[in-house]
């Protein structure tokens, strides 16, 4: 459920707000235990979403660094030859 969950900070171009949404509805889907809630808990749910999203965007908008920006593709190939070890993919 959690592997969805991607490093957000310090990319070029900075995270989009559905990319910060889908980490939000990640976390909560992971701590409340549902994928889908029942509609008595739904208002619950998209409110804890809502509050997360705004905090993770705080979060990431008040972060220092001087590190240079990350390349997405560059991080994206990286993690492709990192998955295709861990289940070894071959290719070819």
């Amino acid at each position: 459920m959690c592997r969805n969950i991607r490093t957000l900070y310090n990319f070029a171009p900075p995270a989009s707000e559905d990319e910060v949404r889908a980490a939000a509805l990640q976390y909560v889907r992971k701590i409340s235990g549902f994928t889908k809630p029942s509609q008595a808990n739904e208002a619950a749910f998209e409110r804890a979403v809502a509050a997360v999203t705004e905090v993770s965007r705080q979060l990431l908008d008040d972060l220092v660094t001087t590190a240079p920006p990350k390349d997405r593709e560059v991080e994206a190939a990286k993690a492709r030859a990192r998955a295709a070890v861990r289940y070894n993919v071959t290719t070819g």
